[in-house]
């Protein structure tokens, strides 16, 4: 099942330093609770900076949901710990409140009291809010409060260079572009292996359903936890960030101009569904458009083909201008085992499957195709540990075990760990290696077995608080290492005049502005 790489990992032996110099940055996801694990209905703090413009510290879809961003680093250990000096950051600024260390929420009373996300008085700040509004009639506020962490991945000029014989990125974007599309492509059929080892989501509080049916055959414990014994992420299956309207649009990964198109067609493409909700009511705007996507950022993909973007260029923009410059992979859940919600571990495991999906053969994958690598990510995501699951290669009907599939990958993966060690001299690949192949063998050890183990005896809310508390008194205590208390206070300053000059720019009316921008 496991398309054969003997010849590009001997080509990668030959050419170890192709991969010296891979860039990384990370996003992570917090919704901030009560000491009783209820949901805060405080305001984003303003002692953080300004959520709108602040480098560092911002939020996703509400008020109480916190996102750190790193900015992108090519050393594991620094990206690590200045993600920790964020969180140390605000653990102190929090005061009572503590960060939610569980992808899955907490008990949530009422998904219509969840406050959005609010970015000032500017039209670009309501814009953010408005496009919030939308989501959230169209999906319901507690689905947008799934927490996650995203992981961003660039392989340095030098690999494109030896292995597709570009001299830079413009006159390259095509070939390079061509490149990350097979590291998607190999990701959809392969990427599953992602929620088997570090999906931590098998559990949910019955609030999360509002009281209403669930298809999925749940297990119910006394404290009112729903879940499935051999699940690993409920984050990722059709409770969580999933958009069935979606899988119709038949957007591909085969090149960068089909892509985009699809992409594109998806904003313009008019929804009778959400045309039923309307764009304004009693004089409030209720969503942005009626389209099957209101912005690119709306399609829900387990990764991503990015580039940064300038001042009012749109992503598609951006990738048809220069191409993809880097991948965003979204399909990690909190880690609740971290502090900080990933680890050291976890990354170098990105590290080499990212490098393994660019180099194996990844046949071009039609819109079906696609939707059948779905049937293996949602075996995995609801009954990864079952004994004895069988996975499938795209539609055909031929099943492999798991576990074979999963040991022949880490074979090719030590290969690719062999590599990146021997520029260093170290075994920390080879040690990730080593101590993730066990999962493969013994289903206990992953992540999702682990904390469900501690629900079924704590709960949800027993598990998740305990660790938000521990994770306080830790983080609380620790000295900053890399952000200083000034570099802090400059960029809070710094974030809030930002904020204040793009409010004093605007010259126009938020529904003429909006008029322009649709």
């Amino acid at each position: 099942m496991i398309p054969d790489v003997s010849q590009a990992l001997a080509w990668l032996e030959k050419h170890p330093e192709a991969v010296k110099g891979i860039c990384r940055g990370l996003e992570r996801e917090t919704l901030r609770v009560t000491p009783k694990g209820d949901l805060a209905t405080t305001g984003h703090p303003e002692s953080l900076g300004s959520a709108f413009t602040h480098k560092w510290i911002t939020t996703d879809f509400a008020e109480a949901l916190l996102e750190f961003i790193t900015p992108v680093d090519g050393d594991i250990d620094h990206m690590l710990t200045f993600l920790r000096d964020v969180h140390r950051h605000t653990a102190r600024e929090l005061g009572e409140e503590r960060m939610w260390p569980l992808s899955m929420p907490c008990y949530i009373d009422d998904g219509q009291n969840i406050e959005l996300a609010q970015y000032g008085s500017s039209n670009a700040g309501r814009f953010k809010t408005l496009y919030r509004e939308g989501l959230k009639n169209r999906y319901g506020a507690l689905m947008q409060t799934i927490s996650g962490v995203h992981y961003n991945f660039s392989l340095p000029m030098a690999f494109w260079q030896a292995k597709c014989g570009v001299q830079d990125a413009e006159s390259g974007k095509e070939a390079i572009s061509a490149g990350y599309f097979r590291l998607i492509r190999n990701y959809y059929r392969f990427g599953w292996v992602i929620p088997y080892l570090f999906g931590a989501s098998p559990a949910i509080c019955s609030s999360f359903l509002q009281g209403k049916e669930s298809a999925l055959p749940f297990e119910k414990t006394e404290c009112g936890m729903y879940y499935l014994p051999y699940a690993t992420s409920l984050r990722l299956s059709d409770l969580g960030y999933t958009n069935k309207s979606q899988s119709n649009l038949g957007i591909t990964f085969n090149d960068l101009n089909t892509y985009v198109d699809a992409l594109k067609r998806a904003i313009k493409t008019p929804s009778e569904e959400y045309a039923k909700i309307g764009l304004m009511k009693d004089g409030k705007h209720l969503q942005l458009n009626t389209n099957v996507l209101q912005i690119e950022n709306e399609l829900y993909a387990p990764i991503r083909p990015k580039r940064v973007t300038r001042d009012g260029e749109s992503p598609s923009d951006a990738l048809l201008r220069g191409g993809i410059e880097y991948i965003e992979v979204r399909s990690l859940d909190i880690n609740p085992f971290s502090p900080i919600g990933v680890d050291e571990q976890q990354v170098r495991f990105l590290d080499l499957f990212m490098i393994w999906c660019v180099l194996a053969d990844a046949p071009e994958m039609s819109s079906d195709e696609l939707l059948c690598t779905r049937t293996n990510w949602n075996r995995v995501i609801l009954e990864g540990r079952k004994p004895g699951l069988t996975l499938g290669i795209g539609c055909e009907t031929a099943q492999h075990p798991l576990s074979k599939v999963g040991k022949d990958l880490f074979a090719d993966l030590r290969r690719v760990a062999e590599t990146l060690d021997g520029m260093t001299d170290s075994q920390e690949y080879q040690q990730v290696c080593d101590q993730l192949v066990a999962s493969f063998d013994d289903p206990e050890l992953t992540y999702s077995a682990r904390i469900l183990r501690s629900m079924i005896d704590n709960g949800i809310g027993g598990t998740g608080l305990a660790l938000a508390e521990q994770y306080r008194q830790q983080l609380v205590q620790e000295p900053l290492e890399i952000l200083t208390a000034d570099a802090l206070q400059k960029e809070h300053d710094a974030s809030w005049q930002r904020q204040r000059d793009i409010e004093a720019a605007d010259t126009e009316s938020f529904d003429s502005w909006l008029e322009k921008k649709a």
